[in-house]
């Protein structure tokens, strides 16, 4: 499974285990529909099935923790039949189709037969990725964000390859690193930067932003960074089938030797991979080495926040970054890459040289702020980005019109999902504003649908507020504050707190 120095017993016995749980997951099952008891008997069978393929992994994540600086030579078993179908029922049945056309419907249509044909060419080398289809996405400042959008196919190999790749390099991640990550999300990031502003010496915040970065990774680099831990040649193989598939727009098929091709879904695997090598290693290295103060880095993909006590020390990792990043084919978007003065004593600082109140900056849809408490205190305050609101809004107006003539019940309930979904993410404290905001629009977005139904409409705002309390959640907080969370997340007693 791996080589290097020293190999221990314990460590041939896993490497059996994984072996043998690899042969018994790729042993076929007939499966027949039919009774209800017919279908209880599958739905165990899958469930045995995750178990099996939960421990495989399981073991080859120990042996990733125990041996940090061996390579994985045989990796490519795991690439199992259940593991496929698991990596099937993940996936969203309404996901986009690729370039042959094929659905998650049509694929389930006959899928033992489908899977068990594409786990044969995979293991005798007949899999052949296709080039993703092009697909274009509006972004919230106007512009189009493109995504390539792979075959059905190519969807569950990478999938099942990156299950099989995450149990490795979640061992050796970062702290700092939230973004596509199992048991990480975006608010994770959020409560991480909160606290590390509000609880560390924070005077200066870098607010970087990697250019182009899907696009502009050299794969040439990417491959080496996966050899470093990858020395199974069939996975590293396969990797690059998916990095030259191309992309197929307007009938062509064009091919590069830079970008991953976002929207695919083993790319976000393989950017942190990237950025782990390129960035994250150094920056650690940085920030105990070089740093003269306090400094606290948070990533999310290829946007992240680096906060330092010090204004010279912020300065010179600026500058040590671009050129780092030079190396690896990548550049900081000079835009949405700047240094401002912020945390517990910029405004004070900058109110005693008479300058403002301090800057603001934005991350991952918030506006952070520095505020002060009703005592004085001061408090850093989080609000939903006023370009991330309209952009939702207009989506809102532009459904509406296409249900201006729905039934009444049937707006409100679609409404509901919407203002919910919208509180899901942004309810957190001190943003109760621009939740009440975001409700009223939408409510007064419904009301002008209703009263072009008819010329005769007699829609007034006490019908509007009833049907408001009928269908739209009303604003409340339903994230804890970020101490809280992070501090539960986060025990004093780990190691890497």
């Amino acid at each position: 499974m791996m080589h290097g120095r020293g190999k221990s017993d314990s460590a041939i016995v896993a490497v059996k285990l994984v072996n043998k749980a690899g042969r018994l997951a790729a042993e076929s099952v007939e499966r027949r529909a039919g009774t209800k008891g017919k279908a209880a008997q599958r739905s165990t069978r899958r469930a045995q099935d995750r178990e099996s393929v939960s421990q495989a992994l399981d073991r080859i994540r120990k042996v990733a923790k125990e041996r940090k600086k061996e390579k994985f030579t045989a990796l490519f078993h795991h690439l199992s039949l259940d593991l496929l179908e698991q990596a099937f029922f993940d996936l969203k049945d309404n996901a986009a189709p690729g370039v042959d056309g094929v659905t998650w419907s049509d694929y389930e249509a006959d899928l033992e037969r489908n899977l068990e044909d594409l786990f044969s060419r995979l293991h005798r080398g007949a899999y052949r990725a296709m080039p993703s289809r092009r697909v274009y996405i509006p972004k919230p400042d106007g512009r189009q964000r493109p995504l390539a959008v792979a075959a059905l196919e190519d969807k569950l190999v990478q999938r099942a390859t990156a299950a099989i790749l995450n149990a490795i390099y979640e061992e050796d991640f970062l702290g700092f690193s939230y973004g596509f990550r199992p048991g990480r999300g975006a608010h994770d990031a959020l409560d991480a930067l909160c606290v590390g502003i509000t609880s560390r010496k924070v005077n200066f915040i870098l607010d970087a932003d990697i250019q182009s970065f899907f696009d502009t990774v050299s794969q040439e680099w990417l491959i080496r960074f996966v050899e470093h831990r990858i020395g199974d040649k069939r996975i590293i193989r396969q990797v690059q089938k998916w990095l030259k598939a191309g992309v197929l727009e307007d009938g062509v098929v064009t091919g590069s030797d830079r970008g991953t091709g976002q929207g695919a879904v083993i790319s976000p695997l393989l950017a942190n991979i990237y950025l782990h090598y390129a960035l994250d290693l150094w920056a650690e290295r940085w920030r105990w080495r070089e740093a003269t103060g306090d400094m606290i880095i948070v990533r999310y993909a290829d946007d992240f926040i680096v906060g330092c006590q010090h204004e010279s020390d912020a300065r010179r990792f600026l500058d040590a970054m671009r050129e780092r990043l030079r190396g690896f084919a990548l550049s900081l978007h000079p835009e949405k890459t700047r240094l401002i003065e912020f945390g517990r004593f910029a405004s004070k600082q900058r109110a005693r040289r008479q300058v403002g109140k301090p800057e603001t900056f934005q991350f991952l849809g918030f506006t952070f702020i520095c505020g002060q408490s009703r005592r004085g205190h001061f408090l850093l305050k989080r609000k939903s980005r006023g370009d991330r609101m309209r952009t939702k809004l207009k989506e809102v107006k532009e459904e509406m019109r296409w249900r201006r003539h729905q039934p009444v019940r049937e707006q409100g309930k679609w409404l509901g999902q919407v203002v919910r979904g919208f509180f899901a993410y942004h309810a957190v404290p001190t943003n109760t504003r621009a939740l009440n905001t975001f409700r009223h629009r939408v409510l007064d977005l419904w009301r002008r649908s209703l009263k072009r139904r008819s010329q005769r409409d007699r829609t007034t705002w006490e019908r509007i507020a009833k049907l408001a309390d009928d269908f739209l959640p009303k604003p409340r907080i339903l994230h804890p504050w970020p101490s809280v969370r992070f501090a539960d997340t986060h025990p004093r007693w780990e190691p890497s707190a």
